[in-house]
């Protein structure tokens, strides 16, 4: 069988979009990002031939000398995790000793011409959740943006007749599109955005999920951090955060998550411009940008992380803007367990990806941050692995000290055995208080308590790393669809707007306004007051 990539014909490419074949299955990504540079292969030659051999090499000093290979590991494993401490504690702290996003201020937002405001494309990749979409329609009604200047695009699987024909029942405003993407493979969120990008419109985009419900201003608010950052803002990201953190206690410790690492942990790390993986959601950029980066990795299941680190790797940054887009948080252990196992293998994807080319990452930056991608992207993956073997030590060196004790400290020689002890003490206990702090920053108070049902959580999502690296090797590209939606039996309808609620979803578009104008862009940069220098 032919292993060759054979790229589509100029003919091919204009019926059915960008895509190629490999060993006789047809691959359609609608994007121009090259295969080296995409998730399509797990691992480069180079990278396979240097696993190989790292294995080798340690299997060879584990057969000459396995005690002095088990203390190099057991203080290589240590170093890491005393690395992830301090990094964490000095993000924490930047993110407090710094401007944590980018402010706006409502007087800013007042005061915009709203006659110019460009159009906004919204990009809404759904797949079997037809149930949600009355909750997104309602949603987008309460934007606080002129309605004929929003495009908003309803990015629907051709398989997935159902909620094709049940969003085509609905009289949707007529800023709605309905638009079938076709099918092929990979079938995944990234090469349904692609797709979506060849039909937008607006001068920016943003990615919206179907169960999210954002602040209203927000769309007003990135414009103003676009037009008040320098050129090398490429993206700018709102935080999420979830409507449903009391439902049952997976969604107060999923909250607590959330309000740590949105609140604090990717607020430190735009302080030093570091790579920002972003969130699935609530990503804005000009059009313009995101078809000069070639899109998103189709072939990545978690293509927000990785475009985040090729934003950086070509010298541009993230923004973080103080705003919050509300989504809503798995309440089903299964369902998040799902959802917990693509994250990580995404983050492997991404990890194995921009590591074939490590030198990139000082190309076109100022800041080379490769150290700080080993720790937010490979660090938290392999950190996730050896938690369990680290915590089976401690367990058993407390537990059976008398007789396990000697031995365990065998391991441990005196400037890792000390390291290993602020991890233990110092680490844990400053983690329980980031969480802490993360809700109470977020005003969770009555959230701060379940921080201590946190070790739990970690030990799910351990056994969630174990199992991403097995479907990594089985289905690197299957994406786990995240069923949405269960949170719509348990709570109050979120949107406030009297017509919208009392309105059955046929009349929904009664209540929109007519198409989208055609604007001058240089038009609406001018007069809107988008001056760059």
């Amino acid at each position: 069988m032919d292993n060759k990539i054979h790229k589509f014909d100029m003919f091919e490419e204009q019926t059915k979009g960008r895509g190629f074949y490999h060993k006789g299955v047809e691959y359609i990504h609608h994007s121009d990002l090259p295969n080296d540079e995409s998730a399509y292969f797990r691992m480069s030659r180079f990278q396979l031939a240097l696993f190989i051999v790292g294995l080798f090499t340690l299997v060879v000093c584990f057969v000459l000398s396995w005690k002095s290979t088990l203390i190099g590991v057991v203080a290589v494993l240590t170093a890491i995790y005393f690395a992830d401490l301090l990094f964490n504690l000095f993000l924490i702290i930047r993110s407090f000793a710094k401007p944590p996003e980018v402010q706006i201020t409502q007087e800013e937002v007042d005061n915009m011409n709203v006659n110019y405001l460009p159009i906004y494309t919204v990009l809404c990749p759904l797949y079997k959740e037809a149930n949600v979409i009355p909750q997104f329609v309602n949603a987008m009604h309460n934007l606080d943006y002129p309605k004929d200047k929003l495009q908003i695009m309803l990015l629907l699987e051709e398989d997935d007749t159902s909620t094709i024909d049940a969003a085509r029942r609905m009289n949707l405003p007529r800023n709605f599109e309905i638009v079938v993407v076709p099918d092929s493979k990979p079938k995944t969120k990234p090469k349904a955005l692609n797709y979506g990008i060849t039909k937008a419109r607006g001068e920016y985009i943003v990615i919206y999920d179907a169960e999210d419900v954002p602040e209203p201003d927000q769309l007003k608010k990135v414009l103003l951090v676009f037009n008040k950052s320098s050129n090398r803002v490429k993206c700018v990201q709102a935080k999420l955060n979830f409507y449903n953190p009391h439902q049952n206690i997976l969604t107060r410790v999923f909250s607590a998550e959330y309000s740590l690492w949105f609140d604090l942990v990717l607020t430190g790390l735009q302080s030093i411009n570091a790579p920002i993986p972003l969130g699935g959601t609530s990503n804005h950029f000009r059009l313009a940008d995101i078809r000069e980066v070639k899109g998103w990795d189709a072939f990545n299941v978690t293509e927000d992380a990785d475009l985040g680190m090729r934003l950086v790797k070509k010298g541009y940054l993230t923004a973080i803007v103080d705003s919050t887009t509300y989504e809503e948080a798995n309440s089903d252990a299964l369902n998040w367990f799902a959802q917990r196992t693509r994250w990580i293998k995404g983050y492997i994807q991404t990890y194995l990806v921009h590591m074939r080319s490590p030198s990139s990452f000082s190309d076109n930056s100022e800041e080379p941050h490769f150290i700080t991608f080993q720790l937010i992207i490979g660090g938290k993956v392999l950190s996730m692995m050896i938690n369990p073997l680290m915590w089976i030590l401690t367990i058993s060196y407390f537990a059976f000290r008398a007789t396990m004790g000697p031995i365990i400290e065998s391991f441990f020689p005196a400037p890792v055995f000390y390291m290993g002890i602020l991890c233990m003490v110092c680490g844990n206990f400053m983690y329980f208080y980031y969480y802490m702090i993360g809700c109470a920053k977020r005003k969770y108070y009555n959230l701060v308590n379940y921080s201590f049902l946190v070790p739990f959580y970690w030990l799910a999502m351990s056994a969630a790393s174990y199992v991403s690296m097995y479907k990594l090797i089985v289905e690197p590209h299957y994406w786990s669809k995240t069923r949405h939606g269960l949170h719509l039996k348990n709570v109050e309808p979120i949107i406030q707007d009297e017509k919208i609620q009392q309105a059955p979803i046929e009349q929904v578009g009664n209540f929109a306004t007519v198409e989208l104008e055609t604007l001058s862009t240089t038009k609406s940069r001018k007069e809107f007051g988008f001056r760059k220098e």
